[in-house]
C-alpha cells in the first residue's frame, strides 16, 4: 500500500511506532475509500447525464468539481484527525512519574486492549528471537496475563504458530 496521507519522510513522522503506523494505515485506507467513492459518484453522474443526453453540458463539469471538492474536504478531515491522533499518541508515549512507557518496565495502562496487544507482541518479537524460547518466556509472564486480559490467549496462540 502506498502511503500518501502524510509524508513519512518528514522528520516529524520518521520514527513512528507500530501503533502509530497502524493509525496511518487505517487513515490511508479511509482516504482510498473516499477517493473510490468520489470516483464512483462521478461515474454515476456521467451515466445519468448520458442517459438524459446532457453529458457534454457544463453542469457535468460543475457536478464533478463539487464532488472533487467534497472528497478533498473529507480527506483533509481524515488527515487532520490522523495528525491529531499521532501527536496525542506521541504525548501519551512520553511516560509518567515512573519514567517513559515501556513494556514490561513501565507499562502504559491508558492504552486500549488492542493497543496493549501490539505493544506486548512487539516486545516479544523484538527481544526473543527463538520461537520456542519466546513462547516459554511469554507463558511465564504474569504481568502480560494481567496487562492483556482477554487478549493474553490470543497472543499466546499467535506466538505458538511460530513454533
Amino acid at each position: 500500500m502506498t502511503v500518501d496521507i502524510i509524508d513519512l519522510d518528514d522528520p516529524e513522522w520518521k520514527d513512528l511506532t507500530s501503533l502509530q503506523m497502524s493509525m496511518v494505515y487505517a487513515a490511508q485506507i479511509e482516504k482510498n475509500e473516499l477517493i473510490a467513492a468520489g470516483e464512483e459518484q462521478k461515474r454515476q453522474t456521467f451515466y445519468r447525464m448520458l442517459s438524459n443526453n446532457v453529458v457534454r453540458s457544463v453542469a457535468r463539469v460543475y457536478y464533478e468539481e463539487r464532488i472533487d471538492a467534497e472528497t478533498a474536504a473529507k480527506i483533509e478531515t481524515v488527515k487532520s484527525d490522523l495528525i491529531r491522533q499521532l501527536r496525542y499518541e506521541a504525548l501519551e508515549n512520553t511516560g509518567n512519574e515512573a519514567g517513559p512507557y515501556r513494556y514490561p518496565e513501565n507499562p502504559n495502562y491508558s492504552l486500549t486492549p488492542s493497543q496493549r496487544f501490539i505493544v506486548v507482541r512487539d516486545y516479544y518479537m523484538s527481544t526473543v528471537h527463538d520461537p520456542d524460547a519466546r513462547l516459554k518466556a511469554y507463558s511465564i509472564d504474569t504481568l502480560a496475563r494481567a496487562y492483556l486480559g482477554e487478549f493474553y490467549e490470543t497472543l499466546y496462540d499467535l506466538l505458538a504458530t511460530y513454533c
